[in-house]
C-alpha cells in the first residue's frame, strides 16, 4: 500500500474529526473532545494539517500543528497532535509525518519545534528520543477552558 503526505483540506474534516475522536480516547480523555466539523469549518483559516493518506483517500494518520512565538527562542512551530491508527504504527508512518513537520519548521525559518507527549506513553517517548528530542519533565499543562 502507497502511502501519501499531504495538506489536509476541507473535504478532510469529517475524517480527521474521526480521528480526533479515536485520539481522545487513545490518550483516556473522550470527553475532552468537543471539537465538530462545523467548529473546523468555521475556523479553517487557524487549522494546519498534514495527513496519511491511502490509495482510496483514507487518511490513517495526521499531525497539527500551529505558528506561535516563545520568548526565550523566537519563531517556532508547535506540533499539537501526532496520531496514526492503531493498525498502521510501526509502519514508518509516524515518522513520516513527523519528518514532513520538522521539514515544514525548518522552511519556515523556526527556531525550534515543540510538542508534548504524556507519560505513560513510553513508545512515543521512546519514538521520539530516538529522532532527537529532548523530553522535559519540568512543566504542566494550564488549561483554562473560555466556554462552559
Amino acid at each position: 500500500m502507497e502511502i501519501r503526505i499531504r495538506n489536509a483540506d476541507e473535504s478532510d474534516f469529517l475524517q480527521i474529526v474521526n480521528l480526533f475522536k479515536e485520539f481522545a480516547s487513545f490518550e483516556k480523555l473522550p470527553e475532552k473532545m468537543i471539537n465538530s466539523v462545523e467548529r473546523m469549518t468555521g475556523e479553517k483559516d487557524f487549522f494546519n494539517c498534514f495527513v496519511a493518506v491511502t490509495n482510496d483517500n483514507i487518511i490513517i494518520g495526521y499531525v497539527s500543528y500551529f505558528f506561535c512565538y516563545y520568548t526565550w527562542i523566537g519563531k517556532s512551530l508547535y506540533m499539537d497532535d501526532l496520531y496514526v491508527k492503531p493498525e498502521y504504527r510501526a509502519t514508518g508512518i509516524g515518522t513520516m509525518l513527523i519528518t514532513k513537520v520538522i521539514d515544514f519548521a525548518k522552511e519556515s525559518n523556526c527556531h525550534k519545534l515543540r510538542w508534548q507527549v504524556s507519560e505513560w506513553n513510553k513508545p512515543a517517548i521512546e519514538f521520539y528520543t530516538k529522532i532527537g528530542a529532548e523530553i522535559e519533565h519540568s512543566e504542566q499543562n494550564c488549561d483554562l477552558i473560555l466556554e462552559k
